[in-house]
């Protein structure tokens, strides 16, 4: 197995307009770009609480706090969907 793992993603109800609005445009985000902890979640399928486990083993990339604010770099994550994995994690 190998690829990219995200056909299709479908925002929970817990994602606010902004959020959302990231989840939806996520392809079209530069690289640069931040996305908050409930975007990584639904991007990968897991829940917040594995988004911080991944992230402290090193699974998915370390986050950034702006004001008081934990976020993830778009590039990053993108390079996480496209590895190739055997296991179901990125």
């Amino acid at each position: 197995m190998g690829g990219k793992r995200r056909t299709s993603v479908s925002a929970p109800a817990a994602l606010n307009s902004i959020d959302s609005a990231a989840l939806h445009g996520f392809d079209l985000l530069p690289a640069s770009a931040h996305v908050r902890l409930p975007v990584v979640a639904v991007l990968f399928g897991i829940s917040p609480a594995t988004v911080w486990r991944w992230s402290k083993s090193g699974l998915l990339p370390t986050p950034t706090r702006l004001n008081g604010v934990t976020f993830w770099q778009v590039g990053a994550l993108r390079q996480c969907l496209e590895r190739p994995t055997s296991d179901g994690r990125p």
